[in-house]
Order: structure tokens, then C-alpha cells, then sequence
């Protein structure tokens, strides 16, 4: 492994399935890298020592990056340690994705380091490809607006896209889903396919896909589920 390195490392997306998601390729990665930029280290230690239990973990670095990092913080301390390897580690999935990780990389590439992605779980890519839904043009946007009306202004022109032959892909926080699927049954057409992909790699994994118009029968109850929206 080279020096002035950024691994992109994926991880689980819950408890039950390292063996499925993880390959052990990556997990022999994740001993040799010497710097971790991270969300949170009590988790990122409870995952390092779930994919070693001797893992070195007092011998490394870590450097939290969250709503409050500064960019000239970030930057200092990539520029630091530009000639180790650093690896970039999200709460779920894989980094720089609807998570941190795309900064560190951009700050990379400025650097001229080595920037290597790793092979693993992608909630909204897993999502696209069990939906049934068009994967040569697909668009993820994110969260869709918090305001109701905004929300709603949104949804119809996401609509809009999926009829003209384009995917869309969104997602919403675990304990505002079926106010959000509550706004797409009542104001999309009966005849659109909604996708509605939850818990994806889990134990409990459930991907759906029918018309509104069949979600409309049996109302769907999603609340605190992790999920993909795919229309």
C-alpha cells in the first residue's frame, strides 16, 4: 500500500450482514490504514474492532468531520498527513455518497494523492437496480424539501422526469417516511410506479415496487424504517 493514499471505505449497514457487504479484501485494507477521517468514533470503534477484535486502534488518528468542521480545519489536516493513508469512513455505506467524503477527495486530487473507492454498500444503487425502474438515466436527489408545499412542488416535477423516461431517486429521515409517501399517494398519478426500498442489506430488507394506485389499497406504514424512494 503507498503512501499519500485516500481510501473510500464502505461499511455495514447494520449488525447482521458483514459476510454479504463487506468484501475481506477491504477488510485487510482497513488494518493498514494509519488515519481515519470520520463522523463518530464511538461507532468507527465498535466497526473496526466488529472487523478485527485486536484491531491497533490507540496507534491511529482520527479526525471528526461533521456539520461543525470548518473547511480550513479539513484542509490543514489532510495537508498534515498527506503522505500517509487516510481513509474516509461514513456512519453507513459508502462515503462521499448522501454522506461526508467528497471534500476529502476534492481536497485529494488538489494534493495530488492517490484516491482508491472500495467495493461496497450502496443503499440508493441497490435500490435503482431491484426497482425495476430505468438505470440508464437516473437522477438521487437527496432530501426533498422539509416545507410541505415546497415538498409537493418537488414531487410533481420529479413526476414530471420519471414519465419522460428519467429515474428519480430520493430519500427521507426514518421518522418523517410516511408523511413524505403520505404527500406522493396523494399527489402523484395512480398510474406512476413508486418504489419504496427499506432496510436494504438488513435482516428485515423489504423492496416493493407497484403503482400508486395498488400502494393506495393498504396504506404503507415505513415510519422509522431506513429507506430509498424510487420513482
Amino acid at each position: 500500500m503507498s503512501k499519500g493514499t485516500v481510501y473510500l471505505l464502505p461499511i455495514t449497514m447494520g449488525e447482521y450482514n458483514m459476510e454479504t457487504t463487506i468484501p475481506v479484501g477491504v477488510q485487510k485494507i482497513m488494518d493498514e490504514v494509519e488515519v481515519f477521517i470520520i463522523e463518530n468514533i464511538k461507532t468507527t470503534r465498535r466497526y473496526l474492532r466488529k472487523v478485527n477484535p485486536t484491531y491497533p486502534i490507540d496507534d491511529k488518528e482520527f479526525f471528526i468531520i461533521d456539520k461543525r468542521t470548518s473547511a480550513k480545519e479539513l484542509r490543514e489536516f489532510v495537508e498534515k498527513f498527506q503522505d500517509k493513508v487516510i481513509g474516509v469512513m461514513s456512519e453507513a455505506g459508502c462515503p462521499g455518497i448522501a454522506d461526508p467524503g467528497a471534500e476529502v477527495v476534492d481536497i485529494a486530487h488538489q494534493l495530488k494523492m492517490t484516491v482508491k473507492p472500495l467495493v461496497g454498500p450502496s443503499s440508493i444503487l441497490l435500490a435503482l437496480i431491484a426497482s425495476g425502474k430505468n438505470g440508464q438515466n437516473f437522477t438521487f436527489n437527496g432530501y426533498l424539501p422539509k416545507d410541505r408545499g415546497e415538498r409537493i412542488k418537488m414531487l410533481k416535477n420529479l413526476e414530471r422526469l420519471s414519465r419522460n423516461g428519467q429515474t428519480q431517486i430520493f430519500m427521507e429521515t426514518p421518522f418523517r417516511n410516511n408523511h413524505l409517501i403520505e404527500d406522493v399517494l396523494v399527489h402523484c398519478d395512480n398510474s406512476l410506479k413508486l418504489c419504496i426500498a427499506s432496510n436494504i442489506t438488513l435482516a428485515n430488507e423489504k423492496v416493493i415496487t407497484k403503482t400508486i394506485g395498488d400502494w393506495k389499497k393498504q396504506t404503507p406504514d415505513y415510519h422509522k424504517d431506513y429507506c430509498i424512494f424510487v420513482l
